[in-house]
């Protein structure tokens, strides 16, 4: 009896001591507090066309991403450093309505268009400041929304009922 009581307080020792070891060896490790940085790179999903409404000439050409689903428009230009004069991304939504965007973790100075169902200029807010949560409406109801660099749209001259004819690939 005594040898398996010395038995039993030796296999409870045992466990005692491997369970001290491994709450020491949880609390001398360090947690990782490092944030990995994501690039988002540019994706071409098809072509785009500014033209006068007056002339019909072509003011631009741009390569573009679409926005077509949830995500995506929530998401848009979020999170990106940059983006190319030649580039823009198009949001496309299921019906015409008033539209409002925000620059919430967008680090690019951008020109937000809103566009009717005629792919018409409907109004342009100009210059929207990187990272402000301030929101910026249309004035008209929009079914598409072309986000370009600041400043573009001045540079191209563009203004209310000039159009869009896009392409995808």
């Amino acid at each position: 009896m005594l040898s398996k009581r010395r038995s039993l307080k030796f296999f409870g020792l045992l466990c005692f001591a491997v369970w001290s070891l491994q709450f020491s060896a949880c609390k001398d490790e360090k947690k990782s507090t490092v944030v990995t940085p994501i690039t988002i790179e540019f994706q071409k999903e098809g072509e785009l066309q500014l033209k006068k409404a007056k002339t019909d000439s072509v003011v631009a050409t741009l390569d573009i991403e679409i926005a077509d689903d949830a995500y995506q428009t929530q998401t848009g230009l979020m999170y990106r450093k940059s983006m190319a004069a030649h580039q823009g991304m198009l949001f496309i939504f299921p019906d015409s309505a008033m539209r409002s965007f925000y620059m919430k973790n967008t680090q690019i100075a951008l020109d937000i268009i809103y566009l009717d169902e005629n792919k018409a200029i409907v109004s342009i807010q100009k210059n929207a400041k990187p990272m402000n949560e301030t929101s910026l409406p249309s004035v008209a109801p929009a079914k598409y929304v072309l986000e370009v660099n600041a400043g573009l749209s001045t540079t191209w001259g563009l203004e209310k009922d000039d159009v869009i004819a896009f392409s995808t690939n």
